[in-house]
Order: C-alpha cells, then sequence, then structure tokens
C-alpha cells in the first residue's frame, strides 16, 4: 500500500477491525456483482469507493429513462447504454485505480460456476428467482460466500450465505426451489421507492466488505427492512436438511 492509499483509506484503517491488514485484504479482493440497477448501483460504487481492489460487474440490460429513478450509478447520458459498462464508468471515475471488468450479457450456468470460483465474495443483486437460483447453485459449488439482496415496493431484504461454513445454509433453504409464486414479482410490475434500494444494496456492499476485510462476523442471517414503519428485524437460519443445493455438496 502506497502513500497516497494509505491517505485515501485512512478512515477506514484507523478502524481497529479493519486497520492495514484488513484494507490490504480489500485491495487484494475481487467481488463479483451481478446485476448493475437499484441493489447494483451502489454495491458498485461502495465496493469501488472503499478500495476494493478487482470488481466484475455482469449485466445485460441497458439503462433506460425508467432506471434513473433509483438506479444512481447511471445518468441520462448513459440512456441505451449497458448496465454493466454504465456503472463501471462510474465506478472508474470514482477510483482509477480499482480493476473493473464489464460481462455485458447473461451467464449461463457453467459460465456463472467459473465467474464465482475466481471471486472472493459474490454479490447478487438481481431480481429474479431464476437468477437467485442459479447464482446461488454455482456459489455452493464453488465454496464462495453469497451475499443477496431484494427490494420492492417498500420493503427489503439481505442475506449471507457461506458455504465455508458447514452450518450455513443456502438460498434455497431459505426458499424452495418448488415455491416459486413470486417469480413474476419485480420493480417493473410492482414498484419500488428510490431510496430503498439504496439501502439494501449498501447493506450488501457492508457485508461484502466485512467479509473481504475479515471485519468482525457477517450476521449469517436473514435481515429483512420496512421502508413504511422503518423497522429491521433479523432471523437466524438454519440449514434445510433436505435441500438439494448445499446437502448436495461433498464436506
Amino acid at each position: 500500500m502506497n502513500d497516497r492509499q494509505l491517505l485515501r483509506y485512512s478512515r477506514q484503517i484507523m478502524l481497529p477491525q479493519v486497520d492495514i491488514e484488513g484494507q490490504q485484504r480489500l485491495l487484494d479482493g475481487h467481488a463479483l456483482i451481478i446485476g448493475a440497477g437499484g441493489l447494483g448501483s451502489p454495491v458498485v460504487l461502495y465496493l469501488a469507493a472503499a478500495g476494493v481492489g478487482q470488481l466484475t460487474i455482469a449485466d445485460a440490460d441497458e439503462v433506460e429513462i425508467s432506471n434513473l429513478q433509483r438506479q444512481i450509478a447511471h445518468h441520462e447520458a448513459d440512456l441505451g447504454v449497458n448496465k454493466a459498462a454504465s456503472a463501471a464508468a462510474s465506478a472508474q471515475a470514482l477510483n482509477s485505480d480499482c480493476r473493473i471488468h464489464v460481462v455485458k450479457r447473461f451467464l449461463n450456468d457453467a459460465e456463472l460456476l467459473e465467474a464465482a470460483r475466481q471471486a472472493d465474495v459474490v454479490l447478487d443483486c438481481t431480481d429474479r428467482f431464476s437468477s437467485r437460483y442459479a447464482i446461488n447453485a454455482a456459489c455452493m459449488e464453488a465454496g464462495v460466500p453469497l451475499v443477496s439482496g431484494a427490494a420492492i415496493r417498500f420493503s427489503g431484504q439481505v442475506a449471507v450465505f457461506d458455504p465455508r461454513d458447514a452450518q450455513s445454509p443456502c438460498y434455497a433453504c431459505l426458499y424452495p426451489p418448488n415455491d416459486q409464486g413470486d417469480e413474476a414479482l419485480s420493480c417493473a410490475e410492482s414498484g419500488v421507492i428510490a431510496p430503498l434500494v439504496g439501502m439494501i444494496g449498501s447493506f450488501q456492499a457492508l457485508e461484502a466488505i466485512k467479509l473481504l476485510a475479515r471485519s468482525g462476523s457477517p450476521h449469517g442471517g436473514l435481515s429483512t427492512f420496512d421502508g413504511l414503519s422503518g423497522e429491521w428485524r433479523h432471523f437466524r437460519l438454519a440449514k434445510d436438511p433436505a435441500c438439494p443445493v448445499c446437502n448436495s455438496r461433498p464436506l
């Protein structure tokens, strides 16, 4: 770490839970961010600002005018631009030292697995159950921690799943694959209040930073937020012994 980096990240380095060693782990870290929309925007910006050395951003969609109400990594000049590329440009403007890889397409199962294996943490910022199940399966097989977020209307949630911990559940334990009744539920159909995705995405970024820097312990469960009441609720999650995903992994 050079003098410029010591100054840039000084407010984090002074935290005993981070210190020089934790900041160096961030600089050496690689985060895979899948989805560069409402959740992915704050995730990308905060991870770059915090000094995560390498980001891979994957999104096949292009910026539309309806996105600008909440997807703060994109601007009016980015309309029609691929979201991963637009978010990467915003992050690069914030921190030119950050190495950013852009993936402008949907990743199939094999590509997801390979991308997860190359990362130190994966952040699911998508809005479809089918994508979440595929990302979860890749992370479980790769043995890489997953920080999952979701936001709709005035409600959001964040969960951390760490396959390195034999007692940790996975996304399929929380939402069994045969219970996909909300597959069509998305911001486009149901709406979302703008700052909610910022809160949930920022929480995802915090959990990823804690994992990368080894600062404290990620909450290891499910946190939900009600934007109308301002109430957070935290739940411990148990591993499902019948889960077809995490219980099929060899120990």
